[in-house]
């Protein structure tokens, strides 16, 4: 049984504290002190409470994975003041979707960051997984670089935590209103977008995501609502669920129920995606914009299709030739040196190791003397010791 040494145990008792150290180490400060020509004026303020990031909205930022906030007020040698507010969540996906809530219609977009948007002295933009809300006391020229240079310095997200939904992309562009994309991963999200389904049609417990926009049509506005399941068969289960519901709110209206009509309903399922349309346009339009969202699957070989030089039997054969050779030339090596230590042993050390006494007692016959000696019947055939 192999028995752990001491100064292996000391290593493992390291390795194990550092770890514990990694796991409890504090994150990455969000906003630095100095950016751009600007300087911190007062403390740091930080807080892992939603709700000092934004009262109003903190169970929704804490739908989208929010994880920590600071607050900074910076100032120039000019006497100019920013206030920046930046809220960390757990991936991008919630920085975005935060994002893209905060985004109202009258903002334009600014090169700023991952995305950003300004309206008059406030620029919102999204780095990562950190979403920024600055306030200039004076717009400069060089104001939209200096939060370019802030967007470099904040801190990044690694793995997975870094990657922004796909859902967002399936909406059409044609005919889609700025700034009205919105992207929910929960009941609260889709209740303060006032979107066409209740959180109970949808069903977020399945994994369920949902982005919504608004598009121009001849006789208004329209809403298109994607939502996104994990599987096909989720989404046609849930396409099937939406159809009933909606039948029987026609079957109420038709009897005459006192409850407001309905605007126009259709939908259509393109692999896990559920897509909805509804609002002021006719059944032409809404085919059409259902029509123009269609899931695509992205397939990835896990095996090689073609040779390569590691793949084909001449170089295994090749490699096999080499490896018999290999070996064999290492046994013959082992055989001559065994062979060599035992001849250099037995010259410096002739008769101590590996050596036999020259003479050696051992039991003779002699039959053939005997043979040729005249046998006496009454004489036995003697045995010669030597």
């Amino acid at each position: 049984m192999r028995v752990f040494q001491p100064r292996f145990i000391l290593v493992f008792m390291v390795l194990a504290t550092a770890a514990a150290f990694a796991e409890d180490a504090p994150p990455a400060p969000i906003l630095p002190k100095e950016f751009g020509g600007w300087q911190a004026v007062d403390p740091l303020k930080t807080s892992k409470d939603p709700a000092a990031a934004d009262p109003l909205n903190a169970a929704l930022l804490k739908e989208y994975g929010f994880t920590d906030f600071a607050g900074q007020t910076y100032s120039r040698d000019d006497g100019r003041k920013l206030t920046l507010k930046a809220a960390r969540f757990a991936d991008a996906s919630g920085a975005y979707g935060a994002f893209v809530y905060y985004k109202t219609l009258p903002m334009l977009t600014e090169q700023v960051g991952d995305q950003g948007a300004s309206l008059n002295q406030r620029v919102l933009f999204y780095r990562g997984n950190i979403l920024v809300d600055a306030v200039f006391e004076k717009l400069s020229a060089m104001s939209a670089a200096e939060l370019r240079e802030l967007a470099a310095a904040l801190p990044r997200p690694v793995g997975n935590t870094a990657g922004l939904p796909g859902l967002p992309a399936y909406l059409p562009h044609q005919s889609y209103v700025k700034n009205s994309a919105k992207y929910v991963v929960g009941p609260i999200g889709l209740e303060k977008i006032g979107a066409p389904l209740s959180a109970a049609l949808v069903d977020f417990n399945v994994g369920a995501e949902v982005v919504l926009g608004t598009y121009q049509t001849s006789g208004g506005e329209a809403t298109l609502m994607l939502i996104s399941y994990p599987t096909p068969q989720i989404a046609a289960s849930s396409l099937r669920r939406i159809d009933a519901a909606e039948q029987q709110k026609e079957q109420a209206q038709s009897k005459g129920s006192s409850a407001p009509a309905a605007s126009p309903f259709f939908d259509r399922r393109t692999g896990p995606i559920v897509v909805i349309a509804t609002g002021a346009l006719s059944a032409s339009e809404a085919k059409s914009l259902l029509a123009s969202v269609n899931y695509d699957a992205e397939v990835t070989w896990n095996e090689n299709t073609y040779f390569t030089k590691k793949d084909n039997i001449a170089n295994l054969l090749v490699n096999v030739i080499w490896l018999s050779a290999i070996i064999g030339g290492l046994a013959i090596v082992a055989g001559i040196a065994f062979g060599g230590v035992r001849i250099l042993i037995r010259r410096l050390l002739p008769e101590r190791v590996l050596q036999r006494r020259e003479e050696m007692e051992f039991i003779s016959l002699h039959l053939s003397e005997a043979s040729r000696e005249p046998r006496d019947p009454g004489v036995s055939s003697s045995i010669k010791v030597v």
